[in-house]
């Protein structure tokens, strides 16, 4: 019993999904209610209520209290699925990174300290990433000086303006090879501050993902400290999670 129930709402999703991606439903023409869906396609609520709850956490619908049930627009949308540091360095492919602050040293013993640096010295950039013409993420990257260094003769990283194709700890693995082994990532949902808001185009307060990824390499030491903010009007963010059982 258990297994039909799981095939009829993976049906539905997979029959959904196709109707939202062809273009079916739009900002005025919201899906049907769950008591329509289940009466069309012959299922339980309870069925129709998991396969909307997969679309919505897959950034294929949203819902409006007292409205109804749209699709995203997904060409201002961008969805990134999430298995190794090699998906995170593959950003470049399909967005554009903006330099808001050009790579400069400063002192920052907060993130001196989450380096593990012996000086408080460190080198920084922030950028903001497109998808499109759409501001989706801003990042503050912080690395050590020695680190910087090797970066600051890219242009792509100095120049303020400067759209690239490019992700700093990509380019950090491809000039001082076999750097990066691992990361460790934490996940917040804060409000945007005024400097995030402006980058993204959103208003102040606003709920955002934020995102803290320390790089390192294979002797454990960090590499690379890299602090982003996420619009989720904007921004999907998938892990695929596997499970092997002893």
């Amino acid at each position: 019993m258990a297994v039909r129930r799981d095939s009829a709402y993976r049906r539905l999703a997979e029959s959904l999904r196709g109707a939202v991606f062809s273009g079916k439903y739009g900002e005025d023409r919201p899906l049907p209610t769950e008591e329509q869906l289940a009466a069309e396609f012959g299922v339980s609520r309870s069925t129709v209520r998991r396969a909307m709850q997969d679309l919505v956490a897959e950034g294929a619908i949203y819902r409006v209290p007292g409205r109804g049930t749209f699709p995203l627009v997904q060409q201002d949308r961008y969805l990134r699925q999430v298995g190794s540091v090699e998906d995170l360095m593959a950003l470049s492919e399909d967005t554009e990174a903006e330099i808001i602050s050009p790579l400069e040293a400063r002192v920052d013993i907060e993130a001196a300290g989450r380096l593990a640096l012996d000086e408080d010295r460190v080198m920084s950039l922030t950028l903001r990433r497109l998808y499109g013409v759409t501001p989706f993420a801003v990042t503050t990257i912080v690395v050590p000086v020695s680190v910087g260094r090797v970066l600051e003769s890219d242009p792509r990283f100095t120049d303020l303006g400067r759209r690239s194709r490019v992700t700093a700890i990509g380019r950090i693995e491809e000039l001082i090879p076999g750097t990066i082994a691992d990361a460790e990532q934490s996940i917040s949902a804060v409000a945007a501050s005024d400097s995030v808001a402006e980058a993204l185009t959103c208003e102040p307060g606003t709920p955002i993902l934020r995102i803290d990824r320390l790089y390192s390499d294979v002797d454990g030491r960090p590499v690379e400290l890299a602090m982003s903010y996420f619009d989720p009007a904007h921004y999907t963010y998938r892990v695929r999670l596997r499970y092997h059982p002893g």
